[in-house]
């Protein structure tokens, strides 16, 4: 019974802090950033279309020959003792195929044990991982590309422990004469092969769409991505901003219509996109809303980076802001191994 008790609260904890969209799919550590690029620019980025081998985690139509040989790895200090990261390789077989292998993974840390009585039974751990193969076929003749990823995913929390199989599948076009690109991806379409109490859970399956233009003249990228398409209530009353009436009662936030709109927007703009040192930022309006202290300006949804190339190493940097106690930091090394 205290070991049920255990997983429960751990699974909770675990959707809590990927804030308040999730907790109704397990595996939500799928939806984390994969990248410093990525959470950079808001961390559902689906149009970039270059050499950055991360990318396919998002959008498979993404994969490319310049990726080729390329090896990536991420790295982000979470919340409390939570580690995450991922690490990606692509490759170039026969007949101009290109491959991507990903890995993504969760580390919840050391968890301190109790009983229903409230004596202490040791501590324990958890962790969550995710392998992904993904490749992509250009259709000849147009500028449309299509890829898809099989993903395999392990979630280990105290002694219990689940299994799922899903897939991604995107599309992208690509223009490099106007700069503008767009894509669509369908992300965590699968089900659980094995899961902890005989209840089958969802994927965290989501729609994201976006579309990106390269200035003329002007050395910057801008990026409009529109999340959880899937869903398109997303808002939430926050109970601290009720008005309360003279006579005691409460009535809650209203959610308009334009406000729930807008919780499925990101912008964001890279400067100088396609030079060896770049700079990234974004603002993601649902966190943003989700995560406002009232009568305080802390620039919740916010989100900013950077990247350099020295010779065949690339170095990236993110920053995403939360709350006032609550921020991250994102690092990547990437290698072209040719």
């Amino acid at each position: 019974m205290n070991k049920k008790i255990f997983t429960v609260i751990g699974l909770l904890l675990g959707q809590f802090v990927f804030a308040q969209l999730g907790g109704r799919e397990t595996y939500q550590f799928l939806n984390l950033p994969i990248s410093p690029s990525q959470a950079a620019l808001g961390g559902k980025n689906v149009t970039v279309y270059n050499y950055d081998v991360n990318q396919a985690f998002m959008n498979p139509a993404s994969i490319n020959e310049a990726m080729d040989n390329n090896v990536s790895l991420n790295f982000s200090k979470y919340y409390g003792d939570l580690n995450y990261g991922t690490m990606a390789y692509s490759k170039k077989f026969k007949n101009n195929r290109q491959f991507q292998i990903g890995v993504q993974y969760l580390n919840y840390g050391s968890m301190d044990g109790y009983d229903e009585n409230g004596f202490e039974t040791g501590s324990f751990t958890g962790n969550e991982v995710a392998v992904s193969v993904g490749y992509s076929h250009h259709i000849t003749g147009t500028n449309f590309y299509v890829g898809s990823n099989l993903k395999v995913i392990s979630s280990k929390l105290e002694s219990y422990g689940s299994f799922a199989a899903g897939f991604d599948f995107g599309g992208m076009y690509v223009n490099p004469e106007t700069g503008f690109n767009a894509g669509l991806t369908l992300r965590n379409v699968g089900t659980q092969l094995d899961s902890y109490h005989k209840v089958n859970e969802n994927l965290p399956f989501e729609i994201t769409a976006g579309i990106s233009k390269r200035l003329e003249n002007v050395p910057v990228r801008w990026h409009l991505t529109l999340e959880n398409l899937q869903k398109w209530n997303v808002g939430f009353s926050n109970p601290n901003r009720g008005d309360v009436g003279l006579d005691g009662q409460v009535t809650e936030e209203k959610v308009s219509f334009f406000n729930n709109a807008m919780r499925h927007v990101i912008i964001g703009a890279e400067l100088f996109p396609e030079k060896k040192f770049n700079i990234r930022l974004a603002y993601n309006f649902r966190k943003g809303y989700e995560m406002k202290v009232l009568e305080q300006k802390n620039f919740s949804g916010f989100s900013a980076g950077f990247g350099f190339r020295y010779n065949r190493l690339r170095f990236d940097y993110s920053y995403s802001r939360f709350t006032l106690a609550a921020n991250t930091s994102m690092f990547g090394l990437s290698l072209n191994l040719k």
